[in-house]
This record gives structure tokens, C-alpha cells and sequence, in this order.
């Protein structure tokens, strides 16, 4: 069912929030990606929903929540976790290894150390078009 709804080109508002994404404008990215994911009836919801929620992982990493930082990473895996490694043209493969290595620097920097968390392993969404 989820190899289906892969099928099917990205929500406009979705690829907007891809964009403001990999520019590094989290918040707003969450926004569009929001709007994507309400817009949508299908199980690609979920895919939408998680892809926010990196977003927001990385919002909190920034801003140095770290127990925020880490539940959105945790939650985001959930819903990304089973989708194919390519769906609507979003690398999902990739951007779950990428959200792993933060999840684990996280984990190894603990909450005292979030603020030497390194922003350059927020890793761009791959996604083609």
C-alpha cells in the first residue's frame, strides 16, 4: 500500500517545505509541510508528518531543547521507518540515515552538551525535481 502511494507526485505546499528545508528556515518548513500533510487522505500523510517532524527535531537541537530535539527524532523515525527508499521523489533512505547520526550525536552529547552540537550534520532533504 505505501509502494502505491509513492507513486503520485509531491504535494506543491509539501515540495515548497522540502525547499525551505534544505535552506535551513525549519519553522517554515514545518509550516508547509503541515499544510501538505492536512491536505492529503492517503498513507502518505504519514511520510509528510514525519519529514515535519525532522524539521522540528532540528528546531529544537538549534534552540537547545534537548529532550524536544530527541523525542522528534524518535518520533520521526516511527513514521519514516517502512517507506521505500524513494517515495514521491523524497530520498527517504538517506534522510534517515542522516537523522540518525544527529539522533546519535545527540545522544552522545547529552543535554549539557547540546549547545556543541555541530549544525552542519543537518543534512539537506535529497528529494529529485
Amino acid at each position: 500500500m505505501l509502494k502505491n502511494d509513492c507513486n503520485a507526485p509531491l504535494h506543491p505546499a509539501a515540495r515548497h517545505g522540502l525547499e525551505l528545508f534544505n535552506a535551513g528556515e525549519y519553522f517554515e518548513a514545518h509550516e508547509y509541510l503541515e499544510t501538505a500533510w492536512r491536505a492529503e487522505r492517503g498513507p502518505v500523510r504519514t511520510l509528510y508528518q514525519g519529514i515535519l517532524q525532522v524539521a522540528v527535531a532540528y528546531l529544537h537541537t538549534q534552540r537547545g531543547n534537548y529532550v524536544g530535539a530527541i523525542a522528534l527524532s524518535e518520533r520521526a523515525r516511527n513514521k519514516l521507518e517502512g517507506w521505500p527508499e524513494n517515495c514521491r521523489g523524497v530520498h527517504v533512505g538517506t534522510l534517515l540515515d542522516d537523522l540518525s547520526l544527529v539522533t546519535e550525536t545527540l545522544v552522545r552529547l547529552g543535554p549539557q552538551g547540546i549547545a556543541a552540537f555541530d549544525p552542519r550534520l543537518f543534512k539537506p532533504v535529497k528529494f529529485d525535481g
